[in-house]
């Protein structure tokens, strides 16, 4: 056994790792991952399969690092290898990206050995990234679907309620249904207060005739 962790290449210009060094890393990077997985999830629709990648990639990144410690060739050969993985098979959001870095990049300083340093980076990365959730809750962008009757003046109709409902609103298009009939207009906007959301809806409908009124996430494509 005393050999059983010692690799076949190691020589004398080859420091070899020792196994509680070596468990010391993995499970720091482990429990590193699991805070960001949970800090991640805080008010955020993500998929299980996310959490468990952001929970398991500091450690992965840790042990691949910790082997090619020294030689540089190979870590030349893996920082290429890297390059080339795609983490999900569905392009992510600008956060997914952020997470999936700061993952791999405490996963490095733990495989580096800088065990205090990897927490603190951690920690402080992911401090930031709760506070700003919980101080942009509720204010996300969101789409907005509006039905109007063709006998409706859409222009600027609407501009008043979104006064004292939005922070801002984008049009995105317009276009018509039900035989030309209607037409369905499709806002870009980011509520003033989420709770307000009620009463926004009960004025647009006072406006445009009690007709379909829709509010969804931005990432939501099932809204038109």
């Amino acid at each position: 056994m005393s050999t059983f962790f010692s690799g076949i290449f190691d020589t004398t210009a080859t420091a070899s790792i020792s196994v509680s060094s070596f468990l010391l890393a993995v499970f720091t990077a482990i429990a590193i991952g699991i805070g960001l997985a949970i800090v991640y999830s805080y008010r955020e629709k993500t998929t299980k399969s996310f959490l468990l990648c952001l929970a398991m990639l500091p450690a992965i990144v840790a042990v691949v690092i910790m082997m090619v410690n020294g030689n540089v060739g190979a870590g030349v050969a893996v920082a290429g290898a890297f390059s080339l993985v795609r983490f999900r098979s569905v392009p992510g959001t600008a956060k997914e990206i952020a997470a999936i870095f700061l993952a791999m990049g405490t996963g490095l300083i733990c495989g580096m050995g800088y065990l205090g340093y990897a927490i603190l980076f951690a920690a402080i990365l992911a401090a930031g990234m709760f506070i700003f959730t919980a101080a942009t809750a509720g204010k996300a962008d969101r789409y907005l679907t509006i039905t109007v009757p063709e006998d409706l003046d859409y222009s600027g109709a609407f501009e008043d309620i979104f006064a004292n409902y939005l922070m801002n609103w984008e049009a995105v298009n317009v276009k018509t249904t039900n035989m030309g009939s209607l037409f369905k207009l499709k806002y870009r906007i980011k509520m003033k207060n989420a709770a307000d959301e009620k009463r926004f809806i009960d004025d647009l409908r006072a406006k445009n005739g009690n007709l379909e009124v829709a509010i969804a996430a931005a990432d939501n494509s099932l809204v038109m």
